[in-house]
């Protein structure tokens, strides 16, 4: 073979080389096996929702709360909010976390969902609604550490229990809401049950629920619009399963949350 033609060989030799060293790259970073996406952390593209739509959960067992989009789903869920009552909201006099029992039992007394099971409401919130979930060693309870889609503001969040509040539990219909509408002459009993209803509880992106306190949906919605008619369906199933009322310019915010 004359010179030039040892040249054009060394070049088509060079080329195959790099375009498998591509391939290789490729797969081992993830991005050609099925199945196998790379990890993402809070920063991650936000998502629309995931999860089970709250028309198609109302116990609260299922995982997550995906959109209502079609116009089906949101006539729905104006017609279950058409059913909440409405009422001033009373004073705050006597509120205290406690007058709902401790954070987190597993023993309240109504037969909701999850208790009496040996675990805690918390970790049963975060093992419904975290993926690739891992446990503390010898427990089958106590969740370490998981992947969160949070429903109210659309991001990944990679939790682990070394950095507990950046996931926190919110209580959709807030407890001192709820003692303002009717709860404060509830027995005790009943005020365990919702504080640890999963019907109420969504875990959720810890400093946004320090944002909500304890507004209702007409001073505080998520951030993620997607989520919005879900998120006052669900309110309205707490306050139609607790007989709760709610304020009128509450009412009027969910109604508007689910139209066209």
């Amino acid at each position: 073979m004359n010179r030039l033609g040892v040249r054009i060989s060394r070049a088509l030799t060079g080329g195959l080389a790099a375009a498998a060293a591509t391939a290789l790259l490729s797969s081992c970073d993830g991005t050609g096996l099925p199945g196998d996406a790379k990890a993402t952390g809070s920063t991650a593209a936000p998502a629309t929702g995931a999860g089970t739509s709250p028309l198609a959960n109302p116990d609260g067992t299922k995982p997550g709360l995906a959109p209502l989009t079609s116009e089906q789903d949101r006539a729905a869920a104006r017609a279950l909010i058409g059913k909440v009552a409405t009422k001033g909201r009373g004073p705050k006099t006597g509120y205290a976390r406690d007058r709902f029992g401790y954070a987190w039992m597993d023993s309240a007394p109504g037969g909701i969902p999850f208790a009496h099971n040996g675990c805690d409401s918390r970790n049963d919130l975060l093992k419904r609604d975290g993926e690739k979930v891992r446990f503390r060693a010898g427990s089958d309870c106590v969740v370490t550490s998981m992947t969160l889609q949070d429903p109210y503001t659309g991001k990944t969040i990679e939790w682990t229990k070394s950095r507990a509040t950046t996931v926190q539990i919110d209580h959709v219909m807030p407890l001192s809401y709820d003692w303002q509408m009717g709860a404060s002459r509830w027995t005790k009993g009943k005020r365990e049950d919702i504080a640890n209803d999963p019907l109420n509880l969504i875990p959720v992106d810890g400093p946004t629920n320090g944002a909500k306190s304890d507004s209702g949906p007409a001073a505080w919605l998520p951030p993620n619009k997607q989520i919005r008619c879900s998120y006052v369906v669900r309110f309205a199933q707490v306050s139609l399963k607790y007989d709760l009322p709610v304020t009128a310019a509450d009412k009027e915010m969910m109604l508007e949350q689910c139209r066209g």
